[in-house]
């Protein structure tokens, strides 16, 4: 079974923006101005659908314009809600890179073709992403995600195959 992700989170609303219905629009996207093509944009729930026009750059995002917000108080009232869109939207990926979405929740399986988690999560802090590693009862490992740390990623079997040298994989047991 082919493991696809259908929604992509492309970004967030911080807060209002001004007192005309702004919000202040954080981008996930690689061309952080690119958020505003893939609208509209939807709630994770699906519940609702925004179309986005950015109105200014500002401190960590943009101030933008969202379909159906006019008051302060209704930017306010979406402050923290993650902004998804529909895979088919976003433009491809050349081999060996993916969107961090399509990697959580894929079995990883050591070198010998044993399970030793699954990905929890992605983490991007600049100087590479690494790959949080969901260990049921072990805690969490972590791992650079590198070509040499992770040799294989099988997006259509859902599942990774990871060989960190002993001295990259950091153990996180405060779960």
């Amino acid at each position: 079974m082919a493991y696809h992700v259908e929604r992509v989170c492309v970004g967030a609303i911080a807060g209002a923006f001004g007192v005309r219905g702004e919000v202040r629009l954080k981008s996930f996207c690689a061309t952080p101005a690119a958020i505003a093509d893939y609208a509209p944009l939807n709630t994770e729930d699906g519940e609702r659908g925004f179309s986005v026009r950015i109105t200014r750059p500002v401190k960590g995002g943009f101030a933008a314009r969202l379909g159906g917000v006019s008051t302060r108080e209704e930017a306010e009232a979406l402050k923290g809600t993650r902004l998804y869109a529909p895979r088919d939207r976003l433009p491809g990926l050349p081999d060996d890179e993916y969107y961090h979405a399509d990697l959580i929740g894929l079995a990883v399986l050591d070198t010998g073709g044993v399970e030793i988690g699954r990905v929890g999560a992605v983490f991007d802090h600049g100087a590479g992403d690494l790959i949080e590693i969901s260990r049921p009862g072990q805690g969490s490992l972590i791992i650079p995600f590198t070509r040499l740390t992770v040799p294989t990623v099988d997006l259509s079997n859902g599942r990774m195959v990871v060989d960190p040298p002993a001295e990259t994989a950091v153990e996180r047991t405060d779960e």
